[in-house]
């Protein structure tokens, strides 16, 4: 994969879109992002019971962003059918209070938001969630990745596409089927290894790419990170200050919840 980072261009990743402005994981938030210039965006993945990868961020449907049917709630016992009756645009996030209400906004399939390749020059973060210790909640994970790296392939992206998850058997179930598929290990997977170096991450994921809390970011760790030509990506940023020190750290690229603002940030460093 050409990177594409460069001298006078820090990469920016929409995260789920852009939630400060629209709800997260849908397909007018992915658009916003695209058009503000976003050199990604970043998207989580389940699978419905009928076995269609969808995007979505929580295992089950979360009541203070989307609004259902009374009943089942978790994604993996649903079909699409039933998780389609959700609106995920109606309700704002309270967390997130400039975020514009957008009714009728449905969850996207991953092959719905693939789509949106027609338009050129960005490329697609796919998050792939799974739960270790909730193995019902995702089909098994070598079906799991094939699943992923099927699509990725049904659209002719493995040039626009990376994966990354928390959960690492993901990562190499993806490589042993798509070696020549990007991809990113997300990092701290859990409170005890927050103060891991990223080339022990790396290693144990088999990966030359690792996507970062940015509160784990230290310039010693990047150049530890870079010698060993590992690539690093901070997640999820959302202010100037913490920009700053992302920059000062020299991470490769960053993910946030507001591209446009990161991306005229950038622009003030000359990074854009």
């Amino acid at each position: 994969m050409t990177s594409l980072a460069s001298a006078a261009h820090l990469p920016v990743h929409g995260h789920r879109g852009a939630r400060t402005i629209l709800p997260e994981n849908t397909i007018p938030g992915f658009e916003y992002a695209i058009r503000q210039g976003a050199d990604w965006i970043e998207l989580d993945l389940w699978a419905t019971r009928d076995n269609v990868l969808v995007v979505a961020h929580d295992a089950a449907m979360n009541p203070k962003i989307c609004k259902g049917p009374v009943g089942e709630t978790l994604i993996r016992k649903m079909t699409l059918a039933e998780l389609k009756k959700w609106d995920c645009g109606a309700l704002g996030n309270p967390d997130f209070p400039q975020q514009k209400a957008f009714p009728g906004t449905r969850v996207p399939t991953f092959d719905e938001v693939l789509a949106l390749a027609k338009t050129p020059g960005f490329r697609f973060n796919v998050e792939v969630k799974s739960n270790p210790e909730h193995p019902e909640y995702a089909p098994p994970i070598d079906e799991y990745a094939r699943m992923v790296v099927d699509a990725i392939r049904k659209h002719k992206l493995e040039q626009r596409a990376l994966v990354q998850s928390f959960d690492w058997r993901i990562l190499h179930a993806t490589e042993k089927i798509a070696p020549e598929l990007p991809r990113s290990a997300l990092f701290p997977t859990g409170k005890m290894d927050k103060d891991r170096d990223y080339v022990a991450v790396a290693k144990d994921a088999n990966v030359k790419m690792v996507s970062v809390q940015y509160a784990t970011v230290t310039p010693e760790k990047v150049k530890q990170a870079h010698t060993a030509g590992i690539k690093v990506i901070a997640w999820t940023a959302n202010s100037a200050d913490v920009w700053d020190k992302l920059l000062q750290a020299k991470v490769d690229e960053i993910i946030t919840d507001d591209p446009a603002a990161l991306i005229d940030y950038l622009r003030t460093k000359n990074l854009r």
